[in-house]
């Protein structure tokens, strides 16, 4: 686009994903897009959408292409505060022109902090495979030799892949595959944090919250509550 486009969702989920890669949105995520960046959003549940496109030269432009972050509650009341005005709207006066300003400066200032709930996106076809069986099998127990035997590689290859293109091992990606669904089902459903633990492949509740809360800073709980600031 030839605009900064702030991605928002009040409510539902989406999917954002550059080349290299790709992020979940929930109602409490939003994603800051430079103007002329190249996305893939994805709609994955019924959305009510608070997007803004800001002019290119109406904010100040933002430091990365793309950048996912956590909304504030001043940010999400500016957005509410904006959706008094639709793209049918009459030129925008002052007080309208403060607030989009506002909104624009104080998600840019939050994009500077963007989440770490991010999958990296492989470029090898083989690295590609053996992350796609990860994903369709991550709610069991997988196995790393026979993720890369069914693969085709190597163990000892598929490890040097994972280091070299994503900068991490397999378990690490698996971890954060789980974590990644379940925050796609917490924005989803009213499953309890038990059941979402068990359908993303978590035996343990205990090891379930850790691993979230080392990924995302806050336990489920904390998260899906910041569903409803």
């Amino acid at each position: 686009m030839d605009r900064h486009y702030l991605l928002y969702a009040l409510q539902g989920l989406l999917r954002v994903e550059t080349n290299r890669q790709l992020w979940t949105l929930p109602p409490a995520r939003a994603a800051l897009i430079r103007a002329g960046s190249h996305v893939k959003v994805t709609v994955l549940s019924r959305i009510e959408s608070a997007s803004v496109l800001f002019a290119a030269d109406f904010i100040e432009s933002p430091e990365q292409g793309v950048s996912v972050f956590d909304m504030s509650r001043l940010a999400i009341e500016l957005v509410r505060e904006c959706r008094r005005w639709t793209s049918d709207s009459q030129p925008l006066g002052d007080y309208a022109k403060r607030m989009f300003g506002t909104l624009g400066m104080v998600t840019c200032r939050l994009a500077l902090a963007p989440t770490p709930c991010v999958l990296p996106v492989a470029s090898s076809p083989e690295l590609q495979k053996a992350i796609r069986l990860t994903e369709s099998r991550s709610n069991t127990s997988p196995s790393f030799g026979k993720i890369a035997h069914d693969s085709g590689q190597s163990p000892r290859a598929l490890a040097r892949r994972f280091k070299e293109e994503l900068g991490m091992t397999w378990s690490e990606m698996l971890r954060r595959i789980r974590i990644i669904r379940a925050v796609e089902t917490l924005a989803q459903s009213r499953a309890s944090v038990t059941e979402i633990a068990q359908s993303v492949g978590y035996s343990s509740l205990s090891g379930f919250n850790a691993a979230f809360k080392d990924l995302m800073q806050k336990t489920p709980t904390q998260y899906r509550a910041s569903f409803h600031k």
